[in-house]
């Protein structure tokens, strides 16, 4: 029983899941859609000239 506990303590560590929280933000022009790119936010959609992008909390 203590070496399955310890494979399964090592798998929860390493495949913890991920929170399911984003942060959106919406963006028009070319400085803005870079901006966000480059802190990590990624590109969802795109409706009405607006480009949608999300991140993890």
């Amino acid at each position: 029983m203590k070496s399955t506990e310890v494979y399964i303590n090592i798998e929860q560590a390493i495949f913890e899941e991920e929170s399911d929280d984003f942060m959106a933000k919406v963006a028009e022009k070319r400085e803005e859609i870079k901006a966000l790119l480059e802190v990590g936010f990624e590109y969802v959609y795109e409706k009405d000239d607006l480009m949608f992008f999300r991140k993890r909390k």
